[in-house]
């Protein structure tokens, strides 16, 4: 049986390749989806998706992610610290009331 090769004109990339031309470049896709009934507009959807690197985004002036406080390593402490603080507050609010001190249920501007 003879082997029969196949040549092809182009090299061929591997998957890792193409991902890092992807993200060193990056790739925009943009799409609009439009539900209409007799002329009336029912539901407008519009797409837009960027794939890029860290260093590509912040390239171009996206870093919306250094600010999201669920995205941030200090979330859960901010969380916790912030429902700490409440309670203290409430805790303070209760004595000031206790005393007549604080009208109730109107926040104390000072």
């Amino acid at each position: 049986m003879t082997e029969t090769r196949i040549r092809h004109s182009a090299p061929s990339s591997s998957l890792a390749d193409i991902l890092e031309r992807v993200l060193d470049k990056g790739v925009v896709v943009a799409g609009d989806i439009t539900i209409s009934l007799v002329g009336v507009e029912l539901l407008n959807i519009r797409l837009r998706l960027l794939v890029a690197s860290v260093d590509k985004a912040m390239e171009m002036g996206i870093n919306w992610w250094e600010s999201d406080p669920y995205l941030t390593t200090r979330a859960q402490q901010l969380e916790d610290e912030n429902r700490l603080l409440r309670q203290r507050l409430d805790q303070l609010e209760a004595t000031l009331r206790a005393h007549n001190l604080l009208e109730s249920g109107t926040p104390n501007d000072g």
